[in-house]
């Protein structure tokens, strides 16, 4: 049986499902990356498996896709890349070498943020965004020029808070949260 030149054909799409996150406090329960390939046309498949991990050629996670030829994976970590491979095996459970490797990367998370005015005319920025990321906060008077004053590092339960000392100083602002 020519397991491994069928694991060699196996090509995969991926296809990004994001759910649209609401501007709330709440981390985004997981994201979800499709897996298709072409099914073999060797009688003697009787189905494929697909194997993923965070690190290339170290897979631990597999999900036995029976004989079908896509997958949803889902629970995956925004920023956090991912190494998908995947192998055929046949009635007797014997099973080939993994395919080639499939890189991807789940987008990050947008952050997002509330204002609130504070005493001497100061507005505190309170973000939701991904733990332990850093994040430049700007503002603008004209939404043409952009200023970064402020860098500040999501706490571990993903908020963060920044208060812009002058405010009082412009007659309007405008404010955005940039990842670093």
């Amino acid at each position: 049986m020519g397991l491994t030149k069928i694991a060699g054909n196996i090509l995969f799409l991926a296809l990004l499902f994001q759910s649209i996150m609401a501007f709330s406090a709440m981390a985004p329960a997981g994201q979800s990356v499709t897996l298709a390939w072409n099914a073999n046309s060797d009688p003697t498949i009787a189905g494929y498996k697909i194997y993923y991990g965070v690190t290339s050629g170290t897979y631990n996670n597999q999900i036995n896709a029976g004989n079908a030829t896509s997958v949803i994976i889902s629970g995956l970590v925004a920023g956090v890349t991912y190494y998908f491979a995947a192998t055929a095996y046949d009635n007797l459970g014997r099973e080939s070498g993994y395919s080639s490797e499939i890189i991807y990367s789940v987008p990050a998370t947008l952050a997002a943020m509330q204002i609130r005015s504070a005493p001497a005319g100061q507005f505190i920025l309170t973000a939701t965004g991904l733990a332990g990321q850093t994040y430049q906060i700007l503002a603008t008077q004209d939404f043409t020029v952009w200023t970064v004053i402020g860098t500040v590092t999501a706490e571990t339960d993903g908020t963060l808070d920044f208060t812009d000392m002058n405010a009082a100083s412009f007659p309007q602002r405008f404010y955005r949260i940039q990842k670093i």
